[in-house]
């Protein structure tokens, strides 16, 4: 019994926080999301222009205004409007015929740059698409100002008695016949009538790297102090999970602080936050499987903000501005910076913190709180899909590696139960002779498990040690864009989703469309079918509300499970069979009994009416 009870405390605690979270949490929090944002999106179209966009302000105060001379550094222009910017969203492909532009093409994105504030407004992640289906629309990560999913970076300058400086709503000059390829950057210039040059040098990688490099010539007759910044704006935001389980919202990394998160909900409440100044690090915005962030050389030093405001149309900034570049007559400077935008894949991103010297880049991906095994779990994978081509039979293979690592552990537990069940004749003879008294029952107990040197708590260990595991699998499945629409066999074709079969349905015999709630896939019922077997492997626990807890525990586990990831139900199955056979032999090699057909028997069996009753 007392075996029974930790198997039963093991099966709960590794199970409930996340059972709880996707039933109790993501399913309202991500309806409800989806009407908040909708809402906003309506009101705002409805409101004022959506371009009252605040920039980056000087250490010493003043933002540079679109195509005007600042005032003086110690005042503060709360906001800005880019010119031409209608009252209302626009489609997406009205937004972007709406001026010039210079075309992107390389092999994992297609999009174009915005010559009015050379900004990246337009990108799409050819590789990714909305569905498992490869002919759906690929996913759109950027998108102009004007439309409602607005999303993009830019770059400009704030001095002081410099005039004209290129903004958000500063024309570039560019060949609009060009194409950004790999191969082939792009360059704009900038003039203002003061005689300052910007030439920018726009590249781009074969993935998600673009560099922008601007030469600043001054032409004039006095030197000019100007300060570089960047920023990462976005007008809506996605269905956020908790941050314990998933983060999406604003982050950066600076100096020797760290990672610095901080979520919707915060910025929303607090307006703006300031991390401290930083000579190193990067900043932008993060969702489950995208990013974009702006990256400074780290050639000066740079104050960074995560922002919110809600006047009219609320939309969500991360931002950085640069100690001043101070340029003498007839001399230049240059100003190197980076933006990434498009999929977070692992390696890639391992690669830009190591050959770029980004400063732990690799954080941009949430591994969680069990990183030190969900990282290498991910690799092990990642490494096995190399060899067999499919994620699935990479997580099957893992599991057996697991077993082997673990089957120390397992064995001398099993062993330990072998020797508890051998004992059982001792212990209910003992239980009965103490029947009234308690006290004196648990001492004879205690004295039995030292004669027999059996360890009670033994046959929880198993399942402790995979709480963990399970955790770090279910993130690996649930962050890594490696795992997105990723196939198995047959119907699963997304292990990072749920088994779109339902019993309820017969398995697709049936055309109906069912709730969420009765999506009860085929692999959940295997999953439910392989607990059972393994709980029957035990003893049947003699309190009768025991009883019934384990027999109806696979039944609910089968339902809980049906909406968690396909390949996590999958492991989990093949686990409780790998333990089934494990346990089987090593109980059968210490001359226990196999008590699986004797209690599935007394399972089924119609349990006799006590004498009495009707």
């Amino acid at each position: 019994m007392q075996n029974n009870r930790n198997f039963l405390i093991a099966m709960v605690l590794s199970v409930a926080v996340l059972v709880a979270w996707q039933f109790l949490v993501i399913g309202p929090h991500t309806a409800a999301q989806r009407q908040q944002q909708e809402a906003a999106q309506q009101t705002s179209g409805e409101s004022q222009n959506p371009g009252s966009l605040q920039t980056p302000t000087t250490p010493a105060g003043t933002p540079q205004a679109d195509n005007a001379a600042p005032s003086g550094r110690e005042s503060v222009v709360p906001g800005q409007t880019p010119a031409n910017s209608p009252a209302t969203p626009q489609t997406r492909e009205a937004a972007l015929a709406g001026g010039p532009r210079i075309r992107i093409d390389t092999p994992a994105v297609s999009g174009s740059i915005n010559l009015r504030g050379a900004r990246l407004d337009d990108l799409r992640l050819k590789k990714y698409h909305e569905t498992v289906d490869d002919g759906s629309p690929a996913i759109v990560l950027l998108s102009p100002e004007n439309t409602k999913d607005a999303y993009f970076a830019e770059f400009g300058y704030s001095g002081q008695d410099v005039g004209q400086l290129p903004g958000p709503g500063a024309v570039w000059q560019g060949d609009t016949s060009q194409v950004l390829t790999p191969d082939q950057p792009v360059t704009l210039t900038f003039t203002n009538p003061q005689g300052i040059t910007f030439t920018r040098k726009i590249a781009i990688d074969a993935n998600y790297m673009f560099t922008v490099t601007d030469s600043v010539s001054n032409g004039g007759s006095a030197p000019v102090s100007i300060s570089p910044y960047g920023r990462v704006i976005r007008f809506s935001k996605p269905a956020v999970a908790p941050s314990y389980v998933l983060f999406e919202g604003l982050l950066g990394v600076f100096g020797d602080a760290g990672l610095s998160e901080v979520k919707y909900s915060s910025i929303e409440k607090d307006g703006e936050t300031h991390p401290d100044k930083a000579k190193t690090g990067w900043l932008g915005i993060t969702d489950k499987y995208w990013a974009t962030t702006v990256i400074p050389t780290g050639e000066r030093a740079f104050k960074p903000t995560f922002r919110y405001a809600d006047q009219g149309r609320p939309y969500y900034q991360s931002d950085y501005i640069e100690d001043p570049v101070e340029i003498a007559p007839g001399a230049s400077a240059d100003v190197t910076t980076r933006v990434f935008a498009g999929a977070k894949v692992v390696d890639l991103i391992d690669d830009y913190e190591h050959q770029l010297n980004i400063p732990r880049f690799g954080q941009l991906i949430d591994w969680g709180w069990f990183y030190f095994i969900t990282r290498p779990m991910f690799h092990a994978i990642d490494w096995l899909y190399r060899l067999f081509g499919n994620f699935g039979l990479a997580i099957l293979t893992v599991t057996v590696v697991l077993k082997l690592v673990f089957f120390p552990l397992a064995s001398k537990s099993y062993k330990s139960m072998a020797r508890m069940k051998a004992m059982q004749p001792k212990i209910m003879e003992m239980r009965e002779r103490y029947k009234d008294d308690k006290v004196k029952q648990q001492q004879a107990m205690m004295e039995i498990y030292k004669q027999e040197k059996i360890n009670p708590a033994a046959g929880c260990w198993p399942m402790l040690v995979q709480i963990p595991v399970f955790f770090a699998l279910y993130k690996v499945l649930y962050v890594t864009i490696e795992m997105r629409h990723a196939p198995f066999f047959g119907w699963i074709q997304d292990l990072a989703a749920p088994d779109p079969t339902s019993l309820f349905n017969l398995f697709g015999l049936i055309p109906i469309t069912l709730p969420h709630a009765l999506m009860i896939g085929v692999w959940p019922l295997l999953m439910g079918v392989t607990m059972f077997v393994q709980m029957r492997l035990n003893p049947t626990p003699p309190d009768p509300t025991q009883q019934m807890i384990f027999t109806w525990m696979p039944v609910v586990f089968c339902y809980m499970m049906a909406a968690f990831p396909a390949g996590l139900v999958i492991y989990w199955t093949w686990n409780n069979t790998l333990s089934i056979i494990q346990q089987t032999v090593i109980m059968k090699r210490n001359g226990a009994k196999i008590e699986l057909f004797d209690n599935l028997k007394g399972t089924f069996r119609r349990k006799p009416k006590e004498q009495g009753t009707s």
